[in-house]
């Protein structure tokens, strides 16, 4: 097993291990707290719908298989793991997002055994033709009470008016009609080419003994032959499909998002852009910035406005949401302070605070055992430290943050608006 420790500021530490299987894990002990906090989680999401394993013929399966994967995985054939938590006391989760499935648990007692539960599930397959069949129901469901969930459908529609070919463009948990192609066979094919060690990740942080959970780990995790996976391309014009897209629901105040998508987008996020952009973002509409506190004092938005930088493999995208009475001058407003600030500069003041802001929060995230565990996973999925972030926050520069008004372009720009019904 390789071992590497990593140091931060304070007595804040870590330490990161490999297995020869491949198997990465991050492990921070947090002694002073009561809980602790785990993560088994996946380089598998919604949008590897296509693949090659090994150098193999590529394959394309259904869309909504990884989520599809996840549900299934809890239901073994000694039982369900979520009986097992109940057992222990354990509060357990999982999630599938367009990159990653991650299965997770929290606890403040019986740390050793809920790891043992979910090391040995999520490792223990079991797909029938019969237990297939009765999830897709299940599934569908969901898939329908989402599709009447105005929050998620201004995104997703967003999303199809951005890009043409994209999987990210899809529902995670795929349509109905895609679910209904997915069988035992397919599953166990996802399973055994994602759920390979080389390609997933462990994350442990809380009142937990590295040495212990390293034992644990080590002789649970069963040993398979490293798999080399090629994840399929997608030929996704740089233009969007359309600039504008509207729905109606049985709603009170509009909702919309406004996304800019960016016609060069690298396979795997950079850290330093990550944060140029972030800071960018905090500085055009933060809080902190002229044109919220404008847009607040006119009742043009509320506190459910915000922005991120979404990006991924094959994909990326700056957005804004929220809701707001006029959501077309709101998308207005935004374009025309980026403009602005893009010809007369950032002011200096408002971005030493925005960056002091930034690094305050960065500092609090050590004071929460699941944001430390989502915030190694981060680290897993995108190989970096834990501390390179504060490190580089510090290093970031007026110029480096003026030169990212390059991922706005307004002919790439969407729009997608929920309105309400009419009476």
């Amino acid at each position: 097993m390789k071992k590497q420790f990593f140091e931060g500021f304070g007595d804040e530490s870590y330490v990161k291990a490999e297995l020869p299987s491949g198997l990465q894990i991050y492990i921070m002990e947090k002694p002073q707290y009561s809980s602790s906090y785990a993560i088994f989680g996946t380089k598998y999401g919604s949008i590897d719908t296509k693949f090659s394993k090994d150098g193999g013929e590529e394959i394309s399966v259904p869309e909504g298989i990884a989520h599809y994967l996840e549900h299934k995985l809890f239901e073994g054939e000694d039982g369900d793991a979520f009986s097992k938590y109940a057992k222990t006391g354990a509060s357990a989760n999982a999630f599938t997002s367009f990159d990653r499935t991650c299965y997770l648990f929290s606890c403040s007692d019986n740390f050793y055994e809920n790891l043992d539960i979910l090391l040995k599930f999520v490792q223990s397959p079991y797909f029938t033709k019969e237990n297939v069949e009765k999830e897709q129901g299940i599934i569908a469901q969901e898939i329908r009470m989402y599709d009447d969930n105005p929050g998620w459908c201004v995104m997703f529609n967003l999303l199809k008016a951005m890009y043409h070919n994209h999987p990210v463009r899809i529902d995670i948990a795929g349509t109905v009609e895609s679910i209904a192609q997915i069988d035992s066979e397919l599953l166990y094919k996802c399973y055994e080419t994602f759920y390979n060690p080389s390609n997933m990740f462990i994350c442990l942080v809380g009142n937990i003994d590295t040495d212990k959970a390293l034992r644990q780990i080590e002789n649970t995790i069963i040993d398979r032959e490293k798999t080399l996976i090629t994840r399929g391309e997608f030929d996704e014009p740089e233009t969007i499909v359309k600039p504008y897209v509207e729905k109606k629901f049985p709603i009170n105040t509009p909702m919309f998002c406004l996304g800019f998508k960016q016609k060069i987008a690298s396979p795997y996020r950079r850290l330093k852009s990550k944060i140029c952009v972030d800071l960018l973002l905090q500085i055009i509409c933060g809080d902190a910035s002229p044109l919220y506190a404008r847009l607040m004092n006119e009742g043009l938005i509320n506190d459910d406005f915000g922005s991120e930088y979404f990006n991924g493999n094959g994909y990326a995208a700056i957005i804004f949401e929220g809701e707001s009475c006029d959501p077309e001058r709101v998308a207005n407003e935004i374009k025309a302070e980026i403009n602005r600030l893009r010809e007369d500069g950032i002011n200096r003041k408002l971005f030493s605070a925005v960056k002091c802001g930034m690094y305050g929060d960065l500092v609090r995230r050590f004071n929460s055992v699941e944001n430390l565990a989502m915030s190694l996973t981060e680290c897993a999925m995108h190989n970096y430290n834990l501390f390179d972030e504060i490190k580089m926050l510090k290093a970031v520069s007026f110029d480096d943050v003026m030169k990212r008004f390059d991922v706005f372009d307004d002919e790439n720009a969407v729009l997608s608006v929920i309105k309400p019904l009419e009476d």
